[in-house]
Order: C-alpha cells, then structure tokens, then sequence
C-alpha cells in the first residue's frame, strides 16, 4: 500500500508532519529523473481534475503547478478571478463550488488574503494546495527552499540561516 501524507490539504507548514515532509522529498527526489528524460509524462494523476485557481498575479507559482501537473497527466482548468465573476462580486466559496461541480479533484490556489485555503478546507470537498495566501504562507515555495537546502547541504535540520539569506529558486541565478 503506498504511503500517503497525513493530511488532505496542503495549506501550510505546520500542519504537516516530519513524516510528511521526507514523503514530499522522497517523492521529488524521484521525479527529478522524470524531467531529465525524454518523455517527461507519467500517469500519477491520471483522471484527476486539477483546478488552478489564482486570485492575483503570479506567472512563476501558476506556469510551476500547470507543467507539473501536465508531467503528472491531470486534466487541467486553469481559473484567473479578473476574467471571471468575482469581478462582479461572486463570493470565494460560490466560485470555487461552481467550479467544483464540474467534477474536479483537486484545487490549487492563490488568494491575497491570508488564510483563504483554511477558510475553503472546511467547505468543500476537494483536497487545497495553498499557492501562496498573501502574506501569510506559501508552503509550496517554502518545500522548495528546505528542498534546495537539503541538495546543498545534505539536510535541513538544525541549520540556521542569516536574515541576510536569499535563496533563488525555480532555477534562478
């Protein structure tokens, strides 16, 4: 039986487990060989519906989540809120289950306002990947960070980083 992470969403850092995140390493350790070779498709969201709900700009974090989610094989809709009618003042919540009753799995989102997954994870049925909540948390760029660090540096724990430290990221310089 393949191991899962302990919970259904993810939406921050502190509600996932130690466990969670050497299953979450692990797991890109492996499709690293993935993207290197010529065929960079593999069926593990095939028949998943994955909607990528993006509430304010942000090419880098959206073009990330679409390309991994296509090397995924998952059937993709791809949301922006400025061509759509919450720009006519539809509630969050009511997007979101319009959306979602067409059938989709799995809701990945960027919202300005902190805590915009939290609020959602207890209304609706799909599993939420927080992409960034303003200034609150984006715990996808932040595994990607302690990713980066373990590569470099063998592991994450116990190291201490000065407030000076910019790590780039996505293949930055």
């Amino acid at each position: 039986m393949a191991k899962g992470l302990s919970t259904k969403h993810l939406i921050g850092i502190k509600n996932i487990t130690e466990d969670d995140i050497r299953l979450i390493f692990e797991t890109a350790d492996n499709f690293k060989e993935v993207i290197n070779r010529p065929i960079k498709k593999v069926p593990s969201l095939r028949d998943i519906t994955v909607a990528n709900l993006f509430f304010e700009s942000s090419t880098r974090t959206r073009v990330s989540f679409e390309l991994a989610e296509r090397r995924l094989s998952a059937d993709i809709v791809n949301f922006t809120a400025s061509s759509s009618s919450v720009s006519k003042g539809e509630t969050l919540l009511d997007t979101v289950n319009n959306i979602l009753s067409m059938k989709v799995d799995m809701v990945v989102m960027r919202h300005p306002a902190p805590g915009a997954c939290v609020y959602l994870a207890s209304r609706i049925p799909a599993n939420i990947i927080n992409a960034g909540d303003g200034t609150h948390e984006h715990p996808t760029q932040a595994l990607l960070d302690a990713f980066s660090i373990r590569e470099k540096l063998g592991n994450v724990a116990g190291k201490k980083l000065p407030s000076s430290a910019i790590f780039c990221t996505a293949g930055s310089p």
